[in-house]
């Protein structure tokens, strides 16, 4: 029943968010071809050394290079300054304005090796399949679109060789902060099928367009695109007749802990929302064990106070599921006070000793119908938080093993 399939490496963010919120169908195609490897990709600072260093490392292993410059009025000139860098390879040009025989000839002797590499523009940047092309340098990387760099990094690595992208910018120009933001992305994104996760981060760098409108990004920053995609996904759902389920505030007080990341473990702002997001899903020690172990093998060893913030994560998503309804916190004693259904679900007498083995700081109470479990703190071995998450995890045990029976 589709009257329209729109393909894509890398959807525009106005078509891209509209798939993401349900308005389109999405379907992902993930499997890469056989004997295929990621483009090796370096951002990096115009350098006439790197330049003669990655044309004859192409040669050789009788390999062809592309150099992109996307200037056709100074096509000539650069190719004389190239011819210096690199004087024992053949330069060929290609750009738009050439007739159509002359861009066919010029293509037709690159195929038969008759050039090494070629001068060109984005003329490009799609259609283009030669194997033997595994080096791909562009000048001015900055200028360039994220999307457009993708599409563009594909023309090599088209083979069973590993291929290298070198994204150049003028050393002696300074960046825009969104320049920096699409470089960062396409040097990290080097995997086969990367394309959704690069259009993903397009649409949080140049926001959502306008659905009904002609804007093909933007207006989204002003309200931020978690926001955004909520209140459309909201409105979706509303025109489709479903339930819209009420969110509700937390109503279990965080423990008073550092849940900041440090500048000097990350410092780009958009990593460090990434990270929150990925620790605000810790639910289970298997996840925080997970979590860790990528955050880790990304960034390096994780400090004490980050692994603290992931164990308060997974001390509230616990506190919610045992019906904590206040918490109480001094400089020398935690106080948890649970609901009085939940209190009436379990027998004390079954936590108490087992509560007792992990630490002999927990003291037990009840106020009016509530059981009160109170962790002094000024004595303990290790941070509060790690016995407060083994408390949670022996009760929530506890009471699974009493509803099963």
């Amino acid at each position: 029943n589709i009257d329209v399939l729109t393909l894509s490496a890398t959807p525009i963010p106005r078509t891209l968010q509209m798939s993401v919120s349900g308005l389109r169908g999405l379907s992902l195609i993930e499997t890469p071809p056989v004997n295929r490897y990621p483009v090796q990709t370096y951002v990096l600072s115009e350098s006439n050394q790197i330049i003669k260093e990655a044309v004859y490392r192409e040669l050789a292993r009788n390999g062809q290079v592309f150099i992109l410059y996307n200037h056709v009025e100074e096509m000539e000139s650069k190719k004389i300054e190239l011819q210096k860098i690199i004087p024992d390879a053949k330069i060929g040009t290609i750009h738009g304005k050439m007739t159509k025989i002359q861009i066919e000839n010029v293509m037709a002797d690159f195929l038969n090796n008759e050039f090494d590499v070629l001068l060109c523009t984005t003329i490009i940047e799609t259609g283009i399949d030669i194997p033997s092309v595994n080096t791909l340098i562009i000048m001015d990387a900055d200028r360039f679109g994220l999307s457009q760099l993708y599409q563009i990094r594909g023309r090599v690595g088209r083979s069973d060789k590993i291929a290298y992208c070198y994204l150049m910018y003028n050393k002696n120009k300074i960046l825009s902060e969104i320049a920096v933001k699409r470089l960062d992305v396409i040097k990290q994104f080097t995997e086969l099928g990367s394309g959704f996760n690069i259009a993903m981060r397009d649409l949080s760098i140049r926001g959502a367009g306008d659905i009904l409108g002609s804007e093909q990004a933007g207006f989204v920053d002003s309200v931020g695109i978690e926001l955004f995609l909520n209140m459309l996904n909201e409105e979706v759902n509303k025109i489709n007749g479903k339930k819209i389920e009420e969110i509700k505030e937390n109503e279990v007080p965080l423990l008073d802990v550092a849940t900041s990341i440090d500048d000097k473990y990350i410092k780009d702002t958009d990593i460090k929302i990434e990270i929150h997001k990925k620790i605000n899903t810790i639910d289970s020690y298997e996840s925080l064990e997970k979590i860790k172990y990528e955050i880790e093998d990304r960034f390096g060893k994780i400090s004490e106070n980050m692994l603290i913030y992931m164990y308060e994560e997974l001390f509230e998503k616990m506190a919610k599921q045992i019906e904590i309804k206040k918490v109480e916190q001094t400089k020398n004693f935690i106080k948890l006070i649970f609901n009085e259904d939940f209190t009436n679900k379990i027998k004390v007498d079954d936590i108490f000793v087992d509560v007792s083995k992990i630490s002999r700081m927990f003291r037990f109470s009840m106020h009016g119908k509530s059981l009160v479990i109170i962790l002094d703190t000024v004595y303990l071995d290790k941070h509060f938080v790690y016995y407060l998450v083994d408390l949670m995890d022996l009760i929530i045990k506890k009471y699974k093993q009493k509803n099963q029976n």
